[in-house]
């Protein structure tokens, strides 16, 4: 009998914490373009606090949504934080503006320039302090590096966030948007518990990274997990399979990456409580082995 989210969809042990391992990305919680306030702060401090009555345990924010947005709408809502529930922040990566602009023309994306890394270890010293401050806790279960720095070696990154670890500030040690070769280069440093790459159906360009968590037993957080692209259209393997489940696109493109392996932990995000629940519906999807395997070859 399936008794919580934890039940259905199984967990995953970071920072000490036993976690369901359908989590809850943050980084709507934002204004257009991950920029400013939310056009409804009080739709997300709901969105918050029903994902936490609902079974969910993994919270994923970072220091740039927003930027600081996010962190402060977290601890709005839902501080103090159940001992069963994690917050995982990230630091590395700073704002020039939104990424998203409305123009005359439309919606105009400005992409990476808009998200210039930084990881001078005073900075990333400094973000994980204030993020202590904003989120109301005297440490972060699970801090991440955001983003490598190019012009910083990486040993010194990962060696503050050691230092800041050894200190009692953070708990457990995340990165993001990495490589093999780097996961290697850090854990040579502290161990890492968490690798948050992006990964989804269409875009499965992170996959030695998830052969590499799996064998080493770190966790793998997919972000932009319910990307479906193409395979969701009319008669495609997303549609049929949603059909057949009387599911939706983005509940089928969950639970392949649920069933992809057990260090996998998605962590869609949305800024609207209905959007919240179809989400989370998804850990009741049970997906066949054949169903599995075809959307694993429809790429």
């Amino acid at each position: 009998m399936i008794t919580s989210l934890g039940d259905a969809v199984g967990t995953f042990e970071i920072a000490g914490k036993k976690v369901a391992r359908l989590g809850f990305g943050a980084m709507r919680l934002t204004g257009l373009g991950v920029w400013g306030e939310p056009d409804d702060r009080q739709e997300c401090v709901r969105v918050l606090r029903r994902a936490v009555e609902l079974g969910v345990q993994l919270i994923d924010t970072a220091d740039s949504y927003g930027p600081y947005v996010s962190e402060e709408i977290i601890r709005e809502a839902i501080h103090p934080y159940r001992d069963d529930v994690l917050i995982a922040t990230k630091a590395g990566l700073t704002r020039n503006g939104p990424d998203v602009i409305r123009t005359d023309e439309g919606m105009v994306r400005l992409g990476p320039a808009a998200w210039p890394p930084v990881g001078r270890p005073e900075y990333l010293r400094q973000q994980a302090l204030m993020s202590l401050r904003r989120l109301g806790v005297d440490h972060i279960d699970l801090f991440q590096l955001h983003r490598v720095d190019p012009k910083v070696p990486l040993e010194d990154q990962v060696g503050e966030l050691k230092r800041l670890q050894d200190e009692g500030k953070i708990v457990a040690v995340g990165l993001s948007q990495v490589t093999v070769g780097q996961i290697e280069q850090a854990r040579a440093v502290v161990e890492i518990a968490t690798v948050q790459n992006r990964y989804n159906l269409t875009d499965r360009g992170s996959a030695d990274v998830l052969e590499y968590c799996t064998r080493h037993g770190i966790g793998f957080i997919p972000w932009a997990p319910v990307a479906a692209g193409a395979l969701a259209r009319p008669g495609g393997p997303v549609d049929r399979i949603a059909t057949t489940h009387h599911a939706c696109p983005s509940q089928v493109a969950l639970a392949w990456l649920l069933a992809r392996c057990e260090v996998v932990l998605p962590i869609p995000g949305t800024s609207k409580v209905a959007h919240l629940e179809e989400n989370l519906a998804a850990a009741a999807l049970q997906l066949s082995d054949a169903e599995t395997d075809e959307l694993t070859a429809a790429v």
